[in-house]
């Protein structure tokens, strides 16, 4: 996660850039940052994550998604990725071509492919890279991430493992933001 969070600092601080640089969430608030808008976060609510759950627990035991590792989706891995571990995706209910489709539908949202990040699965292409949050406006197609679920009250940890779409709002607010930093011509 660190890694994915130093490449994207890099992409930071482009005027005009929808690309995304974070994607975080806290239990409350799932929220983004583009390059274009700076420090400013876009927010909403944090969603359930509908997901396999471990014996004895259900999405009613649930907190909203939280936590740090959607860094890893925004640098083109995690979620991205998924075409390069079906064993993850078996973990939380999907299937080996699943895990494909979600790695092919990230490829409509991102600025390009990522070389250094390549993917046997799909004849050896790079992950999909560089969310760009007027394209997840555009198509509808929503970030994937592969989340664990914690239970929702203090302490009893991990209930479950799921994946995720990211919410749809931020990106239309940041998408909004940038919009407005264009000047009139």
């Amino acid at each position: 996660m660190v890694a994915c969070k130093a490449m994207l600092d890099a992409a930071r601080g482009f005027a005009g850039s929808s690309m995304v640089t974070v994607m975080a969430r806290n239990g409350v608030e799932f929220g983004i940052q583009t390059s274009g808008t700076g420090d400013r976060w876009f927010t909403t609510p944090a969603p359930v994550v509908r997901g396999l759950y471990f014996p004895g627990f259900s999405i009613a035991d649930a907190a909203p998604d939280l936590g740090d590792s959607a860094i890893t989706e925004t640098a083109g891995l995690g979620g991205f990725a998924a075409a390069a571990a079906p064993a993850i995706v078996k973990f939380v209910g999907g299937t080996p071509d699943e895990a494909i489709a979600y790695t092919a539908a990230m490829r409509h949202i991102t600025i390009g492919r990522n070389g250094g990040f390549t993917l046997p699965s799909i004849n050896f292409a790079g992950t999909p890279a560089g969310i760009d949050a007027r394209k997840v406006v555009d198509t509808g197609i929503l970030p994937i991430i592969n989340t664990g679920i914690v239970h929702r009250q203090a302490g009893v940890g991990q209930i479950g493992a799921g994946i995720t779409p990211a919410p749809l709002d931020c990106f239309a607010k940041a998408v909004m933001a940038l919009a407005s930093t264009v000047p009139d011509e």
